[in-house]
């Protein structure tokens, strides 16, 4: 482990709807979600009054407003998400170049080499928090670490609006009584294949041995023991390479036959093009369509290209509706990055 690198984790607190509340000071203390205000709608995020009443992200607004019929639902406004998120990086560009975003409401920042706040990484990310406060109106939460996989578990260490510091010298003892479930890339198959053993913490993670753990769990095994003892030499990387670019709809009544699908497909389309001019789709080599059914069936068509135009999504529309044939409560379409020796089906249409 790099014991001089210096990480943080910045992690905006329930951003969708704090910017909504920034807006609307009358909002503050009362339970506010974002997302879907239909019969189908769902939540983009809540406030924590609205998780008071186990309100979360994803949860489908009739549920929510079942828990809480006093929520406020909100439709989203991206346009002003974006421009918080910009705003916020601009303070982080203040004290360091090597930012790595990972959403709208969240980015690694490497402070190894700052002289800023006296080169103190714990400082800056009081200072952070303290500017975007004032400047944006929104709290943001931060870890401080010798990583990126320990940054990003301090940051939510003590939310809202916390900061955790983890120092090199505090890395063994913290990751021993850390559950696995908290380690990069353990999802719940490999967290239950885990418990099975007996083992649900990284201090009884590490007594296994990489051997042992390659062994069970292959090339990840050597992974989950480096994690176990908060090893993570991941860079900071300025430029991340978007995998994908999507757009989808959940309608409020089915959309019946082919045709109307068809038709519902031109202003997805539209919609995929606008965002598809904001980047470079160069190295973007599959179209995709994804189709669930009114009985929550789904299916996903794709294929190989470098011509991404509406007739391709058409075509594979069509493929992916005569599957089951069914009324359809959800279409999506996207493009994909393709991997080395793909095997996917070349668009023939």
């Amino acid at each position: 482990m790099n014991h001089q690198r210096k990480i943080i984790h910045f992690d905006c607190d329930c951003f969708y709807a704090a910017v909504e509340i920034r807006d609307r000071p009358e909002l503050q203390g009362r339970p506010v979600a974002v997302g879907g205000t239909g019969r189908r709608g769902v939540l983009s995020t809540c406030n924590y009054e609205a998780r008071h009443f186990g309100i979360r992200s994803a949860m489908p607004t009739a549920q929510a407003l079942r828990l809480c019929p006093d929520l406020i639902v909100l439709p989203s406004r991206f346009d002003a998400y974006r421009e918080a998120s910009r705003q916020i990086h601009e303070v982080f560009k203040q004290y360091s170049e090597l930012i790595e975003p990972l959403s709208l409401d969240e980015a690694y920042v490497d402070v190894t080499d700052t002289d800023h706040c006296q080169g103190s990484a714990t400082l800056i990310a009081r200072t952070v928090k303290a500017q975007v406060k004032q400047q944006i109106g929104i709290t943001i939460s931060a870890g401080v670490a010798p990583n990126k996989y320990l940054a990003k578990i301090a940051s939510d260490w003590r939310k809202p609006d916390g900061l955790f510091v983890i120092t090199p010298e505090q890395v063994a003892d913290f990751v021993k009584d850390l559950s696995v479930d908290r380690i990069h890339g353990v999802g719940k198959v490999t967290s239950k294949r885990l418990h099975r053993q007996g083992i649900y913490t990284c201090g009884q993670l590490q007594k296994q041995g990489v051997k042992e753990l390659v062994a069970s769990y292959g090339s990840f095994g050597e992974h989950l023991y480096q994690m176990s003892q908060g090893i993570d030499d991941r860079e900071v990387k300025v430029s991340r390479e978007r995998k994908s670019l999507s757009v989808e709809r959940t309608y409020a009544e089915d959309v019946h036959g082919l045709s109307a699908c068809l038709t519902n497909m031109g202003s997805l389309y539209l919609e995929l093009s606008q965002r598809m001019s904001k980047i470079n789709a160069e190295y973007f080599g599959k179209a995709f369509v994804k189709v669930r059914f009114a009985d929550f069936t789904q299916t996903t068509v794709e294929c190989t290209t470098r011509s991404f135009d509406a007739d391709i999504f058409k075509a594979l529309c069509e493929q992916a509706w005569k599957r089951r044939e069914k009324p359809v409560r959800l279409l999506g379409m996207g493009i994909r990055s393709r991997g080395r020796g793909d095997g996917q089906q070349l668009c023939l249409f």
